[in-house]
C-alpha cells in the first residue's frame, strides 16, 4: 500500500470518527449548559472541562485503531471488524441523543449497555486483526464503563 493511500486512509478514519463525535456533540450542546448543570451529581463526577479533552483523545485512538485494521489489507478482509466499528460509532452518537437530546438517562443507560457490547465486539475483532488496534480501543471501553456508572448514578439521583 502506497504512503499516500495510507495517509488518505488515516484521514478517512479520522473524518468518519470525528463526524460521529460531531453528531453526538450537537445533542450534548443542547443540554450541557442548562439541563445537565441542574442535575444532582455524585461526588465522583469529573469536572466538565475534562470531558472534551478525554473524548478528543479517545476518538483519536479509535480512529487510529480503525486505520490500523484497514491498513492490514483494506476494506474487504476487515469488513466485519470495520462494520462493527461503524455500528458502535452510531450507537455512541445515539447515546448522546438519548441522554442529552431527549434528556432520558434511563433509556440512555439501556442503550449504553448495547454500546458497551458493541465496543467489546469491535475491540475483540480488532485484536484478531491487529493486536495494537485492540489495545487502542481499551481506553474507550474503560471510559464507557465509567460513563455507564455515571449514567446510572445520574439517573438514580434525578429520578
Amino acid at each position: 500500500m502506497t504512503k499516500s493511500r495510507q495517509i488518505l486512509g488515516l484521514a478517512v478514519a479520522l473524518a468518519v470518527t470525528f463526524a460521529a463525535a460531531g453528531v453526538g456533540s450537537v445533542f450534548t450542546g443542547q443540554s450541557v449548559g442548562d439541563w445537565y448543570q441542574g442535575l444532582a451529581k455524585p461526588s465522583w463526577t469529573p469536572p466538565g472541562w475534562l470531558f472534551g479533552p478525554v473524548w478528543t483523545v479517545l476518538y483519536t485512538l479509535m480512529a487510529l485503531a480503525a486505520w490500523l485494521v484497514w491498513r492490514q489489507g483494506g476494506w474487504g478482509p476487515a469488513r466485519i471488524a470495520l462494520g462493527l466499528y461503524a455500528g458502535q460509532l452510531a450507537l455512541n452518537a445515539a447515546w448522546s441523543a438519548l441522554f442529552f437530546g431527549a434528556r432520558m438517562p434511563g433509556p440512555a443507560f439501556a442503550e449504553l449497555v448495547v454500546l458497551w457490547l458493541a465496543i467489546a465486539a469491535t475491540t475483540a475483532a480488532f485484536f484478531r486483526r491487529t493486536p495494537v488496534a485492540g489495545v487502542l480501543m481499551l481506553p474507550y471501553a474503560a471510559w464507557t464503563t465509567f460513563a455507564g456508572a455515571l449514567n446510572v448514578a445520574l439517573w438514580r439521583l434525578n429520578a
